[in-house]
């Protein structure tokens, strides 16, 4: 049994960054306003990077900048300063694709640490070997690599050299995500950030001479999704992956509810993986209750597959409410997310709390009067919930969300 990897956690913006440090993340990774790959994930402003540093290293907690686009020449100039404004603000690593990038940032950020994407697609120990001698500290390996190649690469390469993979979250059709599928259906720079995920959509064939008249592609007895990949989930591995640095979490994109239930079921199942224990179904089932695709195990056991059946996602729960504070007889007051009413049936989940199904009991306002039904966003109301709970808690409620 290996040494128990830290667990990497996305964060696309502040509210998302307090989430997976709240609910577990050993290390978080966010961009800056530039040269990160997710263009609309919000991210963070000089001002706004100094304090998320301040405040996941206030819990212990590492982060990880990207500095993982391939930089135009009219960008290239403006990779030093933005090096230099990282090593000021105290992150930890970045996370870099680019080689140029890769000596720029040895240069003007000689504090923080070198980590090579999975955009850089590394797939055999000589280039892991390679990156190490030439300064890099930690590997992003390629997600195309088999559990048995990795185990080949660990055992080729300086043992100094840190690994990470991806566990959870979107796959990619392309190769290690190097795509120009969106750039030339959109005009959105799929390496720079801007994935309008083209091989997502659902094509048809039109006969040149039968305008408007639609074929479906088809792909044996499934239908017409051709490129159509599964998400990832590892959380029923853990212990196939102790050997490794560093487990990663997709999704910088993705919503604040995501970052913490996602994070807090590999934070509770990691735990027991590493310990020996078994995994608890209580938080290998939290991964259900995200957004998300079919899952699959990528490429760790073999060739994941393609679905057939639609691109859709699987969305089955909504936040109603998030708490900002509560007292030791569980007196919360809460912010409103999305409508929900006095009868509903509703659950608590929160960092290190255990899924807490409850019927919602009468609501105030903040003046005391009744509230049947909470109706403005981000308005502050009181409930008294079974048991006291850490800020943080989500309370959520099923609903159906999946497009049809």
């Amino acid at each position: 049994m290996g040494t128990k990897p830290e667990l990497l956690a996305p964060a696309g913006d502040m509210e998302r960054l307090r989430m997976a440090v709240l609910y577990g993340a050993d290390a978080v990774y966010l961009a800056g306003s530039s040269f990160g790959m997710r263009a609309f994930a919000g991210n963070f402003t000089p001002e706004e990077l100094r304090e998320a540093v301040a405040f996941a290293h206030g819990r212990g907690v590492r982060v990880h900048c990207t500095v993982n686009t391939m930089p135009r020449n009219n960008e290239a100039d403006q990779l030093p300063g933005y090096l230099e404004l990282l090593e000021d603000a105290g992150v930890d690593a970045v996370i870099i694709a680019d080689l140029g990038a890769f000596v720029l940032a040895g240069r003007h950020a000689p504090h923080v640490e070198r980590h090579i994407s999975t955009q850089a697609g590394i797939t055999n120990y000589q280039a892991a070997r390679a990156w190490y001698d030439a300064g890099a500290a930690r590997i992003i390996l390629a997600r195309e690599l088999s559990l048995e190649e990795i185990q080949t690469i660990r055992a080729k390469t300086p043992s100094g050299l840190q690994m990470e993979a991806f566990v959870h979250g979107a796959m990619c059709v392309s190769y290690s995500g190097r795509c120009l599928l969106s750039n030339y259906m959109t005009g959105r720079d799929s390496s720079r950030g801007a994935c309008a995920q083209p091989c997502r959509y659902r094509y048809a064939l039109m006969e040149e001479k039968r305008p408007g008249e639609y074929f479906p592609i088809e792909e044996d007895d499934f239908g017409s999704y051709i490129m159509n990949s599964r998400d990832m989930c590892m959380i029923d591995h853990l212990p196939d992956l102790l050997g490794l640095d560093s487990l990663k979490i997709e999704g910088r994109a993705k919503s604040a509810y995501y970052a913490a239930v996602v994070t807090g079921a590999y934070r509770h199942c990691l735990d027991a993986a590493a310990e020996g224990r078994p995994l608890d179904p209580v938080w290998r089932d939290e991964v259900e209750h995200v957004s998300h695709r079919p899952y699959a195990t990528g490429f760790f056991y073999g060739e994941p597959g393609q679905y057939y059946d639609n691109s859709r996602y699987i969305r089955e729960w909504q936040v109603a409410a998030v708490v900002t504070e509560c007292d030791a007889s569980g007196n919360a007051v809460l912010s409103l997310r999305n409508k929900f009413r006095v009868g509903d049936a509703v659950e608590l989940v929160g960092p290190d709390l255990r899924p807490l199904a409850l019927t919602a009991p009468e609501m105030y306002d903040l003046d005391g009067s009744p509230l049947a039904e909470p109706r403005t966003p981000q308005m502050l109301f009181k409930m008294r919930l079974p048991q006291p709970v850490p800020a943080w808690t989500l309370l959520r409620r099923a609903v159906e969300l999946s497009a049809r």
